[in-house]
């Protein structure tokens, strides 16, 4: 694959740079779901989130996030995302640094808010794809039920375009260790060739935690990069601390 290829990238080169620059960037309920939660842990929490996605098209996703919360006035965790993807036989690789501050607490019977900023970089051409700003709000009906809404902006510097950002989301426990998670999320705004990469995105899955420090995912999805395609996604979600 040639610089050139992808100074002047064409459709399948285009869903792989949104696939990886967008919501789904946004680590969410965790993991590979791409609402995110208005919740950051404590100072010295940290975790490494890490998936394969497969698509009934061959396109594929690889990707693994550290991210670890500091205390900075407000809790603000700081992460990175790195990425290894493949759209219609192109592979491509990506970098997303993260940071997302706490805004209001996540408590039960009351709105949770937080803030994110995550930019994007294409690690073969070194060049700067795009930004994502978002904004969770989470509300918590129960301790085994919660809603979590995503409104926010990306920029697309590869295409050009900017477009509002938009994700809903809900997880239930109904049984330990079981939570069941669906969402949809996607873009709004200047329609792109194809169509479908504004066309709403949808996922739903069963997360089980053997223990408190980690869960195992198994996703189901619906053009989740805007491919028009179905996917399937296996997670490990690893969670430690270095507080002392």
């Amino acid at each position: 694959m040639t610089l050139s290829t992808w100074a002047r990238p064409g459709p399948a080169i285009l869903l792989a740079i949104l696939a990886l620059s967008c919501p789904r960037i946004a680590v969410a309920a965790g993991g590979a779901y791409a609402v995110d939660d208005a919740a950051v842990d404590g100072a010295g929490a940290c975790k490494v989130e890490s998936w394969l996605s497969f698509a009934s098209n061959s396109d594929f996703i690889a990707a693994v996030t550290p991210a670890c919360a500091v205390e900075i006035l407000r809790p603000i965790e700081i992460g990175v995302q790195l990425a290894r993807s493949r759209a219609d036989r192109e592979w491509g690789a990506s970098l997303a640094p993260k940071a997302k501050i706490n805004l209001l607490p996540v408590e039960t019977g009351k709105l949770g808010l937080a803030a994110s900023a995550s930019p994007s970089f294409d690690l073969v051409t070194g060049e700067t794809t795009g930004i994502a700003v978002n904004v969770p709000v989470t509300f918590a009906l129960t301790e085994d039920f919660r809603i979590n809404l995503n409104g926010g902006w990306f920029h697309d510097r590869i295409a050009r375009l900017d477009h509002a950002t938009y994700g809903a989301g809900v997880e239930w426990s109904p049984a330990k260790p079981l939570t069941l998670i669906a969402e949809v999320f996607g873009l709004a705004g200047e329609r792109v060739d194809p169509r479908s990469v504004t066309d709403p995105r949808l996922q739903a899955g069963l997360r089980v935690t053997p223990a408190e420090s980690f869960d195992i995912d198994v996703i189901w999805g619906r053009n989740i990069t805007g491919e028009n395609a179905h996917w399937v996604t296996l997670g490990l979600n690893v969670r430690f601390s270095v507080a002392k």
